[in-house]
């Protein structure tokens, strides 16, 4: 506790986990950038020149997809957070970005739930992180149904060998983890930040159906702005595939990625060895996959994350009052 500690050096603790934050994300981007094993930063660079990737045509309309992408994030949180307390456009641009940045280099992105709750007077934030964590189950259920949808059509079409002995015996797992869950859930025995998971549940149900169906539909615009971006991109890099098949390899690549914990910093790395092996069936070279999810992680995560880290140096602790 600090509570003895004089405000001084409070505030030179303070600016010190800033900084640290904005360095640590400046530092990752830096290395994932000229430190990739799988795409060497000068090959990358040569990549994109010989395709005319910097072209002002295709610069402006990824910036724009990726703004869009952001536009709509920031959108539903703000709608979100009203069911708790009303924050400006800006403010959700804020904590957005802001949050961004200092989840960058945490495992699942954890570091959003703490970075937007410290917006918050301390009487709002559990019910901020609850808020985040339901935005968050809206991307991964858009995600998981037409990731499901792709990954059943992929396998039909390109006759993939399937392990059923391991997919029974993950399926058996999955169902042991949920009846334990089940159990906890009905005994009380597990919480979450305060909670227990009985109250986050009636919590959860208690939010306006409208309020739920609206989130939902904020993360289908998002994803199906970042898996057209995807697709642009390919055939920016002159890949002949149909819009429709591209999509089943996409949204294929977007659910098996997003099943696997990693560092946020690490997901181009996770979504790369993916794509790597997704798009090789319908031809597609690993030098334009890797290159194409380095360009996506730029666009989506790391640009919006150096916007973010000027709201994480500008940030300043909520008022007791609010």
């Amino acid at each position: 506790m600090l509570y003895n500690v004089p405000y001084k050096t409070k505030q030179f603790f303070f600016v010190l986990i800033k900084l640290s934050i904005v360095v640590g994300a400046f530092y990752f981007i830096y290395t994932k950038l000229a430190e990739n094993e799988n795409l060497q930063f000068n090959e990358f660079l040569a990549f994109l020149k010989e395709n005319d990737t910097f072209s002002a045509k295709n610069i402006s309309f990824l910036l724009i997809l990726s703004v869009f992408n952001w536009f709509f994030e920031i959108v539903k949180w703000q709608y979100l957070v009203k069911t708790v307390k009303k924050i400006s456009f800006r403010d959700a641009l804020e904590q957005s970005l802001g949050g961004l940045t200092a989840s960058l280099i945490t495992p699942n992105r954890i570091g959003d739930y703490g970075a937007k709750a410290a917006y918050f007077a301390k009487q709002f934030r559990k019910r901020i992180v609850l808020l985040n964590l339901l935005g968050n189950m809206a991307q991964m259920t858009i995600t998981t149904i037409f990731g499901v949808v792709g990954l059943i059509i992929f396998a039909n079409r390109y006759q993939i060998e399937v392990d059923y002995y391991r997919v029974a015996r993950f399926g058996v797992i999955l169902l042991l983890i949920s009846l334990f869950a089940v159990f906890g859930i009905k005994h009380k025995r597990f919480s979450i930040k305060g909670y227990s998971i009985e109250r986050i549940l009636e919590y959860i149900k208690n939010i306006a159906f409208k309020v739920h169906v609206t989130n939902l539909f904020f993360a289908l615009i998002r994803y199906s702005i970042f898996s057209f971006q995807f697709y642009y991109l390919l055939t920016i890099f002159g890949v002949e595939v149909d819009y429709t098949k591209a999509m089943v390899l996409i949204t294929s690549m977007y659910f098996l990625a997003s099943i696997v914990p990693s560092i946020s910093i690490f997901d181009v790395v996770i979504k790369g060895s993916v794509a790597v092996f997704l798009f090789v069936y319908v031809q597609v070279n690993e030098l334009t996959i890797l290159s194409i999810i380095t360009l996506m992680w730029l666009l989506n995560f790391a640009i919006p994350s150096l916007f973010g880290s000027y709201f994480v140096l500008n940030f300043k602790l909520p008022k007791i009052e609010e």
